[in-house]
C-alpha cells in the first residue's frame, strides 16, 4: 500500500507540474505604444543643450559643410557602434580622443553625449542599449582623464532612426553624439 500512495503522490506531482509548465505565453505590450524615454525630472534640462537651430534652419551642419547627416550636430565626429554593441570599437578610440582634446581646449564647456540606436529592437530595449552606448564613452573620457563632472550622458534610443532602409543606412543610427552643453 506504501508503494501506491507514493506512486500516486509521484503522478500527481508530475500532472501539476506538465499543467503549470503549460500555460498560455503572456501578451507582449506594442512597442508603439509603450512608455518611452526616461523622465524629465532628470538634471539635464532642455535648455541646457546649445541652440543649433541657426545652423540646422541655414541648411548647415555644426561644421558648415552644408550637409545634414545623423550626427551632424555633434562638435566631434560621432562614435559609431555595432549592432547591438555598446562597446567601443578599437577604430572609433581616435575620435575618443579628439572629444577629450575638444574639452581640453574649451575648458567653460561640457559634453552631452547622446546615445542612438537604429529601430530594431523595442522602444525600451533601445533606451537602454543608447544609455549603455553613452556610458561606455563616458568612462572611456574618464579612462582618458576627462572630469565626470563635465560630460552628461542621454539616451535617445531608436527615436530619431530611419524605419526600413539598407543596413548601411541603419548603421549610421547607432552612434553616440557629442553636443555641446551650455551652462
Amino acid at each position: 500500500m506504501n508503494k501506491i500512495s507514493k506512486l500516486l503522490g509521484l503522478t500527481l506531482a508530475a500532472a501539476a507540474l506538465f499543467l503549470t509548465a503549460c500555460s498560455k505565453k503572456p501578451i507582449r505590450p506594442n512597442p508603439s505604444t509603450t512608455a518611452m524615454g526616461p523622465s524629465t525630472t532628470g538634471p539635464l534640462e532642455p535648455t541646457q543643450i546649445s541652440d543649433l537651430t541657426t545652423d540646422v534652419g541655414s541648411g548647415l551642419d555644426a561644421r558648415g559643410t552644408g550637409e545634414i547627416t545623423p550626427g551632424s550636430l555633434s562638435v566631434v565626429e560621432p562614435v559609431y557602434f555595432g549592432l547591438d554593441r555598446a562597446a567601443v570599437a578599437a577604430g572609433e578610440r581616435s575620435k575618443l580622443e579628439a572629444a577629450a582634446k575638444w574639452l581640453q581646449d574649451n575648458p567653460t564647456k561640457n559634453l552631452v553625449l547622446v546615445g542612438h540606436c537604429d529601430w530594431r529592437g523595442t522602444s525600451e530595449y533601445n533606451l537602454g542599449l543608447g544609455d549603455r552606448r553613452s556610458t561606455a564613452v563616458k568612462d572611456y573620457l574618464a579612462y582618458l582623464g576627462v572630469s565626470a563632472s563635465r560630460v552628461e550622458t542621454l539616451s535617445k534610443g531608436s527615436t530619431e532612426a530611419k524605419q526600413g532602409g539598407t543596413d548601411a543606412e541603419w548603421a549610421k543610427d547607432r552612434r553616440v553624439d557629442f553636443i555641446e552643453l551650455t551652462k
